[in-house]
């Protein structure tokens, strides 16, 4: 169990919603889209995550992923939000990512927070993920 005083939370996420759409496709098989993602957080981080990305898909299928996140919730006894930017890649079977905390995004308990991770989501299932934070008093 994560505290306030942790630097590390680790934990899950699960995908609550997906809705992906491309808006451009090549001959080749490769293709530009754009996802909205929602999630729910259990672990050191207990709430909700909300993404949009960008991902660019090869013509095998793999891709590159960017975009930016809110995670809101509680870590510890603080409650709050933040914005993370994110970006990985997806080899066709798990996406593995890095997520790196926005500065001044932090609201609430969790204002101040900095920090960077790191998730891997194999493909149709739960998502692990590990953060390392500071910045709370």
């Amino acid at each position: 169990m994560t505290t306030a005083t942790d630097t590390t939370a680790t934990g899950i996420f699960e995908i609550t919603g997906w809705d992906e759409n491309p808006y451009e496709t090549n001959d080749d098989g490769s293709k530009l889209t754009r996802a909205e993602v929602t999630q729910a957080f259990h672990g050191g981080i207990d709430g909700e995550g909300a993404v949009q990305w960008l991902m660019a898909y090869r013509p095998d299928g793999t891709a590159h992923f960017v975009g930016l996140q809110r995670i809101s919730g509680t870590m510890g006894d603080r409650r709050g939000s933040f914005l993370v930017e994110t970006t990985g890649e997806f080899d066709g079977t798990i996406a593995t990512g890095a997520w790196s905390i926005i500065d001044g995004s932090g609201t609430d308990g969790l204002a101040g927070i900095r920090g960077t991770g790191t998730f891997g989501a194999p493909h149709g299932s739960e998502a692990t993920y590990t953060l390392q934070y500071d910045g709370l008093e």
